[in-house]
């Protein structure tokens, strides 16, 4: 479904103006089933988040190519109400002055549903989030942490998308309230049969949640091991991170 082929992004250095780039990706390539969790994991600085922005359409990868369903996903149409993303800063990811119930009507609108449908939705959404309908008219300066991140879900999966690029989505949170988010993020990938990029540093709750993981380091990819086979990675700097859970 998504096929990622040698794919590689710099920036300048120091400015517009600098002839220097910095390389961040190299030689990217991968694919993602349909239904299918891959974890992308790397240490701060590795790559992984210039990855989910070029997954998203974001930026532009200088080489290569990204397809999803056999179309470029810098073409809007191949990405609109099929591509969403829930991110590791939920404070800025809803608009301060929305409630619950405006920010999913953002992207309920993309689908030009009946009202009554539309209100459904919502309730249905919010149910599936673990959230009472009573939360519809709150705002996000009036939610935790754990209950804005599940709001941000919410948005995510409104459309139906066939792809969810999660960046750091439980990093924010609290341990017994990221177990709690990871396993509504494999409910919910059950119910809607979606495929999931989950991008941390956290190789703990990608072996929790994800079917692979693919290791990148200073912009490549070191392995891509699938997570019941993760102690026998191959690479130095994969055994280095494993042992650093270990310890």
């Amino acid at each position: 479904m998504l096929i990622v082929d040698r794919v590689e992004k710099s920036y300048k250095k120091d400015g517009i103006f600098s002839r220097e780039r910095q390389q961040v990706l190299r030689d990217i390539s991968f694919t993602c089933g349909q239904g299918e969790c891959l974890g992308v994991i790397g240490e701060s600085g590795s790559g992984k988040s210039t990855l989910g922005r070029l997954l998203l359409g974001i930026e532009k990868p200088d080489r290569g190519t990204i397809l999803f369903e056999g179309r470029r996903v810098e073409e809007r149409r191949a990405r609109l109400g099929k591509i969403s993303a829930v991110f590791q800063d939920y404070t800025s990811s809803i608009n301060p002055f929305y409630t619950v119930e405006e920010a999913l009507l953002e992207p309920l609108q993309l689908l030009s549903l009946p009202q009554r449908e539309v209100q459904n939705r919502i309730d249905r959404l919010l149910h599936q989030v673990g959230l009472a309908p009573s939360y519809r008219k709150k705002y996000p300066h009036e939610l935790s942490g754990g209950e804005a991140q599940r709001v941000c879900i919410a948005r995510a999966v409104a459309t139906e998308p066939k792809c969810i690029i999660l960046d750091e989505a439980v990093s924010s949170l609290d341990g017994s309230v990221q177990l709690q988010v990871l396993d509504l993020l494999h409910s919910l990938r059950t119910i809607y049969g979606m495929s999931y990029l989950f991008i941390t540093h956290d190789i703990q709750a990608a072996a929790y949640i994800c079917d692979r993981v693919m290791i990148i380091h200073s912009g490549q990819i070191e392995e891509i091991i699938s997570v019941e086979q993760l102690n026998d990675v191959q690479s130095l700097y994969a055994r280095k991170l494993l042992q650093r859970v270990i310890m």
